[in-house]
């Protein structure tokens, strides 16, 4: 059984559900279909292997497990890096949205092989954005090719999600560059041994900077310098995690790095922000590759385990899981395109949402996966235990998921006192598929959206998450609801579609309920215990 979601039937969702016009239908097939290929035959093999060797560390040196530098390497000679990067550069300059398409079946083959191309393209993509000419024409072809990878270089030992505490300096070496000091934790693929340079993107202090997070700046650390020679950059250890084993997490120390500044001075974080939504998209399909592949496994497994005289497969609560985790899928995957289709405000009101649900999907999916395998699914030899171990990061990096819901708030609801989301659940309301259901659910999510308008701010924090699942919900139910009405969908797609909408989008009553009646206990100040 393939591994993957169809890529006919992505490239169906694309251009008949959300449409999708970049590229004409058979051609966004045909690439999928090539992604899928590379996804199945060359990362899938390395899956399981890369879990249980894991990376090794030894004296600053980091050894990925055997096959991934291969692996990488046929990832960059096929042009997968830079599928959506500009043509000047040396990239295929297609949309982002079928780089996203194409992610996430990669992902779905081999979960920790994926953050490093991730990361490379999320880095291209803040390049392109901020970077002068001269250091585009520098760094890009390099990464776009595949003979240098990027990282993203913001968690340090006492600043996480609040970046105010930034303590990483940058001194102006006198030659209209940097020297960075510092050290940062956590940084994906931060060493690897795999390409001839690695370059990180770096937020740091100038002498001068403001307090807060106004006063960080963003650099680009190599390390290696342009002769060749080390550039004061190491790994100092790497983490032993819950899951993502062949992914190399890292400590990195930069000791007096040469540094290019990108961007203007005391702006880094917004520069940052180009690559940190990108990649909330890459990782919002990353929830939904794992949900893809658990769900493709848990069946495999259903069909042929055989339990009260019938394989398990025909036992309506098994089925009822399996198709779950289906719908769960299908949900994401068409909530997660369709932000990454839109570039106005609803593509920055959907960003966090699809990061945040696509993600719990993900590990609600991949714990269900565990569930149909009973017994077997608690045994790693199955494989279902790791995809619950690889995808119950997906919630935390990136921007937590609690960090979303906060954002979807001041952002998406109080900045423009919630003017695009009120036009989003307006167009759902007044859809014709989907009927009273939908039109009542999206009825429920204006009213939670006006009650966190008016709360006080703590009550608005406290309903923020069971809002952005409302939201989330909501807004993939109503694709779902397009999916099934849109001539000639396949049959897989109108089954999970007709299951999300009958099985996943009754939660919007839960949901709503606690968004508006949270409770003493959550924005009290007293003692938990």
């Amino acid at each position: 059984m393939p591994i993957t979601a169809p890529p006919e039937e992505t490239a169906w969702l694309l251009h008949h559900v959300l449409g999708f016009d970049a590229v004409g239908e058979d051609d966004t097939a045909a690439i999928l279909g090539e992604a899928a290929r590379l996804a199945e035959g060359v990362l899938a093999p390395l899956d399981r292997s890369g879990d249980e060797t894991g990376v090794f560390w030894q004296d600053g040196v980091v050894t990925v497990p055997p096959g991934f530098a291969e692996a990488h390497r046929a990832f960059a000679e096929g042009g997968w890096i830079g599928l959506a990067a500009g043509e000047q550069h040396g990239g295929q300059g297609l949309p982002a949205a079928l780089g996203i398409a194409a992610h996430e079946m990669f992902t779905s083959a081999n979960f920790a092989f994926g953050l490093c191309p991730l990361l490379t393209q999320d880095a291209i993509h803040l390049l392109e954005t901020h970077a002068a000419p001269g250091q585009q024409a520098r760094f890009l072809p390099r990464l776009i090719g595949g003979a240098w990878t990027g990282t993203m270089c913001l968690t340090e030992p006492q600043s996480g999600s609040d970046l105010s505490g930034v303590r990483t300096r940058a001194e102006p070496d006198g030659r209209g560059g940097f020297r960075i000091s510092g050290q940062k934790i956590f940084i994906t693929f931060g060493e690897h041994g795999m390409t001839q340079n690695i370059l990180h993107m770096v937020l740091a202090r100038l002498p001068d900077a403001p307090e807060g997070s106004a006063g960080i700046s963003l650099f680009a650390v190599p390390k290696l310098r342009a002769d060749g020679q080390p550039n004061g950059v190491r790994c100092l250890a790497v983490e032993k995690k819950l899951g993502i084993h062949a992914s190399p997490t890292c400590t990195m120390e930069f000791a007096d790095a040469q540094a290019e500044m990108i961007g203007p001075p005391n702006q880094g974080l917004a520069c940052m922000f180009a690559m940190m939504n990108a990649a909330r998209l890459g990782v919002a399909a990353q929830g939904v590759a794992v949900a893809e592949r658990a769900f493709r496994r848990a069946l495999a497994y259903a069909e042929e385990r055989v339990q009260g005289g019938a394989p398990i497969v025909q036992h309506p609560d098994v089925r009822r899981m399996l198709l779950t985790m289906r719908a769960l899928a299908l949900g994401g995957r068409l909530l997660t395109l369709y932000a990454a289709l839109a570039q106005d405000a609803r593509g920055a009101l959907l960003i966090p949402v699809a990061k945040a649900w696509a993600t719990d999907a993900g590990v609600e999916a991949a714990s269900l996966g565990v569930q149909v395998h009973g017994g077997a699914g608690f045994i790693e030899a199955t494989g279902a235990a790791q995809h619950l171990r690889d995808a119950r990061i997906a919630p935390i990096y990136e921007g937590t998921n609690g960090i979303q819901a906060l954002t979807l708030l001041r952002r998406g609801l109080l900045r423009d006192q919630g003017a695009a989301c009120g036009a989003l659940l307006a167009e759902i309301a007044a859809a014709e598929e989907g009927g009273e259901a939908l039109r009542h659910a999206a009825r429920l999510a204006a009213d939670g959206s006006a009650w966190l308008r008016q709360a006080g701010a703590r009550e608005a924090e406290a309903g923020a998450t069971p809002f952005l699942h409302l939201l989330g919900t909501v807004t993939a139910g109503w694709l779902c609801a397009r999916a099934i009405a849109a001539p000639g969908a396949p049959a897989g797609v109108r089954a999970a579609a007709t299951v999300f909408l009958e099985q996943v989008l009754p939660r919007v009553h839960f949901l709503a309920h606690t968004v508006a009646t949270p409770s003493a206990a959550l924005v009290g100040a007293q003692p938990i215990l």
